[in-house]
Order: structure tokens, then sequence, then C-alpha cells
């Protein structure tokens, strides 16, 4: 039976394609049967009429998984906005039951799938008259536990702990937390580590240092985190 973890963040530009990547190209040189998907891109480059970069092609491409694209992509934007008004803009309205077909499809070729979410943990999906959706409202419907990625600087405490207790808030369970360009030897990083484990009651467990081709923890124990 396949296995999944979502990634989401505690904002925008937090490192959820670079650490998905990570993951994925980890678990895939080890021989591990692994996939990625996500629901949504919004700031996707279109050329010819045809999407030729976003955050899934990042991931394809160092990974090496190779996929085709609209097989780990449900929608994708040229708007460099929220998903909710990305489609406003250019039309394609979101389906969660495309969404949960799409990822069930997934789910049927891979052992263990990555899905990553579209900007931090509150990011409107849909937001219109005749449908409301909420990235928690994927996690949800796909039975998902999180990772919660965040920066390492000055701002992480307050912005990891109120992700936390949102997600907790509701009833979606973290498996761990994930800090972004973390310096071994800066002391503002290793104390935001500590207080964010204090206030949180949840483990940082990857420590990712900028610009890494890999990250600290094995394959065994990335395999424990999906669900």
């Amino acid at each position: 039976m396949s296995k999944g973890i979502f990634i989401t963040a505690t904002g925008t530009d937090m490192g959820k394609t670079y650490i998905s990547g990570l993951i994925l190209k980890k678990l895939m040189d080890k021989g591990y049967n692994a996939g990625y998907y996500k629901a949504a891109i919004s700031g996707a480059v279109k050329e010819n009429g045809k999407f030729i970069s976003s955050d899934a092609h990042y991931v394809n491409e160092v990974s090496g998984l190779n996929e085709d694209i609209d097989n780990i992509v449900s929608y994708m934007y040229e708007s460099e906005v929220s998903p909710h008004l990305a489609q406003k803009i250019e039309g394609n309205k979101i389906d969660l039951n495309k969404i949960k077909s799409d990822y069930n499809n997934i789910k049927t070729k891979y052992d263990y799938v990555l899905v990553e979410g579209s900007g931090g943990i509150v990011c409107p999906i849909r937001y219109d008259d005749k449908c409301k959706i909420m990235l928690e409202d994927i996690i949800k419907m796909l039975e998902l536990n999180v990772l919660v990625i965040t920066k390492s600087s000055l701002g992480s405490i307050n912005d990891t702990v109120l992700t936390c207790e949102y997600l907790k808030r509701k009833n979606i369970n973290v498996e761990g937390i994930i800090m972004n360009g973390y310096q071994e030897d800066n002391i503002l990083h290793v104390d935001n580590k500590n207080m964010i484990e204090e206030l949180t009651g949840i483990d940082v467990i990857i420590k990712v240092k900028g610009d890494c081709e890999d990250m600290d923890i094995s394959c065994e124990n990335l395999l424990k985190l999906f669900k």
C-alpha cells in the first residue's frame, strides 16, 4: 500500500520545493520507489502554450523522477499569486474530486508519495460563491500527516509556533519540523531550534544547511514519516 506525507511551511519561499527535491532524490538514489504530487501551482512559466518551468519541473529534474508534469500537478497557473486568485484571473476552477483522483493515480505507481503544498498553511485554494477550499481541506481529504518547513533566522519561533498551533487546531498531525538554512555555529539558529521544540512539543527532525545536496537523516528515518 502506498504511503504519503504532506510538505507545508510557515510561509511562502521557505524552501518547500528545494527540500522536496532533496527528500525525493535521497529516496530515489537509494532505490526506493518514490514519487511527487502537487495539487496547484501558481507562478509557472509558459512558453508556446506549454508550461516549461515550475516547482514541479524543479523537483522532477533534481530528483531524477522525470515524470510527465500533467501526471504530478493537477492545476497550473501563470499568475504569481495565491491559487484562489490565479483561477479568478485565468479560469480553470479547482475541483477537490480531480485532486483526489490525480493523487490516487500517483499512489498506484509509487510506494511513497511526497505531496507539496502551496504557500503557507493558511492558503486559499479556491474561494468563490460556489466553493471554498483551504489547503487544510486537501490535507484532510488525502488523509496525510505533515512536515513543517521553517527558516532558521530571526522570526522563525513566532512563525513556526503559530503554524503548528493552527495545524493542531485543525486536527492535523505534524510529524516533524524542518529548519532550512541552518548553521550549527549560529547561536540564533541553535536557540531558535531549542525554543521551537520547547514551545511546540514537536521535534526538529532535519536541519538543512544552505545550498546542500543532501540532508543529515537516514532513508529509514525518512520513510517512518510517511503514512
